[in-house]
């Protein structure tokens, strides 16, 4: 992690058994390789919180442009029943004027055709 080559690990050694001793230097050992292990643990565990927040906000952002996708459907669906409502009601004046000229003639239009 921070490039540390095996001649400056001995260096390091060579140099902590000096200041601290060969009585402490196990026990120096141990407590700083839990301490290590423990700071391992804290940063991904911080990691895995960011990554899960990101993944949250990712999720509401989608959640809303997919909300704003559905109501513009929604109102679009809307406009075109109103529009075609709008129409309806010429559709059916036209519909009962070919309604009353069969009857006036007495024949189908389909009859007509052929």
């Amino acid at each position: 992690m921070f490039g540390i080559d095996f001649s400056e690990l001995i260096v390091i050694l060579a140099v902590a058994l000096i200041v601290v001793g060969p009585e402490r230097l196990p026990k120096v050992a141990r407590t700083f390789g839990h301490l290590w292990g423990r700071l391992q643990r804290y940063i991904h565990t911080v990691k895995t919180d960011i990554a899960r927040e990101m993944a949250a906000e990712e999720f509401r952002q989608l959640q809303q442009k997919i909300n704003q996708e559905v109501m513009s459907a929604e109102r679009e669906a809307h406009r075109a029943v109103q529009g075609i409502s709008a129409q309806a009601p010429d559709a059916a004046q036209a519909d009962a004027g070919a309604g009353t000229r069969q009857a006036q003639t007495g024949l189908d239009p389909e009859q007509k055709k052929s």
